[in-house]
């Protein structure tokens, strides 16, 4: 009782942090007259009285506390799991024919950084609900959990082993500075400089400010809501494009790299990273191939136009962003599918994206082809190296035991999928979009539809995989440990 105090502690700060995240888009509604400045200040008033309640009531019973492991687990999936949900509040008061499943369905795609949506009409929302959405993805984007360790130490609350918890990849233990909080705000400084930037570049190139604004948002997030039904196609601009497939890439990278750049002023940082590199190549590979294949089936007549949307989509899909500038649902099957593929793997550890990390596909591919090598070799000692350095076996295993997790998940969820009357192209890229945190999949749920044709069952299992796809499924699966309960 004492461990989950302390943790319900801390769990009501963060929604104290989620109604203070709420003034900001009031005073967007304030400042356009939209009309939601009512839903967002009682929703605001709301969140901040149920985090009171739970921060006060706990207090006592948490005081002096440290976190231990398994409460930064717990901890990480509690937030995951109550904080859509306190999110849902401007939505459910500001459209009142939206049920809960979908609105929650709607915050847990934007925190997750997914982009999977049930909204249409987006374009006649008011402007501080599409702000909202977006901005949910910018603060999904680094992990509400990594925000929380970089503000809530100001009120006497460690939060290492939460950090360690949430961040992304299979080297979790690795710190770029002697203190995780300074750890958190380094990467959030990184973060929203580089966000900065992006809303130059797209402003730059003619995009109205708050479009520009809140397309950044879901750019660095790598979750692909937009303000307009058309997403990026609405703006038909290849200097826009340019400017976001420039930003992607680079949310797509570690930002760990990112911030040992800024620390060290070298782009050494980038030429030795190994998983960088393979990301930026097999990029312009994927384009440079589905940009022919298009050209090639004459689904567009020039190789540049074919080249244009092929680099704006297979970037955007692969690095799980989910922006889209056409219904490639209707192209060759070859290329959505294709896609779909790179978004299992293509981002790297540390990036806002989803899906298994570029950095477990090199290390399965090293160590296969080890295993390989010693079928020929029966004495070879197998010895996987990255960045020239030695991997511990325990990594190996890790990476072995979280693929063979993230298929089964996979698996198991199409299955419910299509056992509640789904069709298996929908299912199958439903659920993989949704694990991978990418957003739209393809048929009934492509890029010009919404999850809104999908039963209440079929979009809580989408939700699930959502969850489970942000939280790299150890984090949530483990509290499912009787283990994990016993003292």
């Amino acid at each position: 009782m004492v461990r989950l105090a302390s943790v319900l502690h801390i769990l009501g700060l963060i929604i104290l942090i989620i109604a203070g995240l709420m003034l900001i888009p009031l005073g967007v509604s304030c400042l356009f007259a939209d009309g939601a400045q009512l839903a967002f200040a009682a929703s605001c008033a709301s969140a901040l009285g149920i985090g009171l309640l739970m921060a006060l009531g706990t207090r006592s019973q948490a005081r002096d506390r440290e976190l231990q492991v398994r409460d930064g687990f717990l901890l990480a999936a509690l937030t995951w799991l109550v904080t859509p949900a306190v999110a849902t509040l401007p939505l459910l008061w500001q459209l009142p024919g939206l049920s809960f499943t979908d609105a929650y369905f709607e915050t847990v795609s934007g925190l997750t950084t997914t982009g999977a949506t049930v909204l249409d009409k987006l374009d006649a929302l008011p402007v501080s609900i599409n702000f909202w959405r977006t901005f949910l993805v910018w603060v999904g984007g680094m992990g509400v959990v990594v925000l929380t360790v970089a503000v809530l130490p100001l009120l006497g609350v460690g939060g290492s082993q939460a950090f360690k918890a949430e961040t992304p990849g299979p080297m979790k233990d690795e710190k770029l500075t002697p203190r995780i909080t300074q750890t958190a705000k380094g990467l959030w400084v990184v973060y929203a400089c580089i966000t900065a930037g992006c809303v130059s570049g797209l402003w730059l190139a003619g995009m109205p400010v708050m479009d520009a604004l809140m397309h950044a948002f879901s750019i660095m997030g790598l979750g692909g809501f937009s303000s307009h039904d058309d997403s990026f196609g609405f703006f038909n601009s290849p200097a826009m494009e340019a400017v976001a497939i420039f930003f992607m890439l680079l949310a797509g990278i570690n930002f760990a790299t990112h911030f040992l750049f800024v620390t060290r002023r070298s782009f050494r940082v980038y030429r030795f990273d190994l998983e960088a590199q393979a990301f930026w190549w097999l990029m312009l590979g994927s384009v440079l191939l589905v940009a022919y294949f298009l050209w090639r089936e004459n689904t567009y007549a020039e190789f540049l136009t074919a080249l244009r949307f092929a680099a704006f989509n297979v970037v955007s899909i692969a690095t799980t962003t989910g922006l889209a500038t056409t219904d490639y649902n209707k192209w060759p099957m070859f290329a959505p599918v294709f896609m779909i593929f790179l978004s299992c793997f293509a981002t790297c550890a540390g990036s806002t994206g989803g899906g298994i990390k570029m950095v477990r596909a090199q290390l399965l591919v090293k160590q296969s082809y080890g295993e390989l090598r010693r079928l020929i070799h029966p004495r070879l000692q197998v010895v996987v190296k990255l960045n020239n350095q030695v991997v511990d076996r325990s990594v190996l295993h890790s990476v072995l035991a979280f693929v063979s997790l993230y298929g089964a998940t996979i698996i198991f969820l199409t299955l419910l999928m299509l056992f509640s009357g789904c069709d298996v192209v929908t299912a199958l890229t439903a659920i993989v979009a949704c694990v991978n945190n990418m957003g739209p999949g393809l048929n009934l749920v492509g890029p010009a539809t919404t999850y809104a044709v999908l039963s209440d069952f079929q979009t809580w299992l989408c939700t699930l995989a959502m969850l489970l796809g942000r939280l790299e499924l150890f984090t949530l699966l483990v509290l499912l440990s009787p283990e994990f309960w016993r003292h």
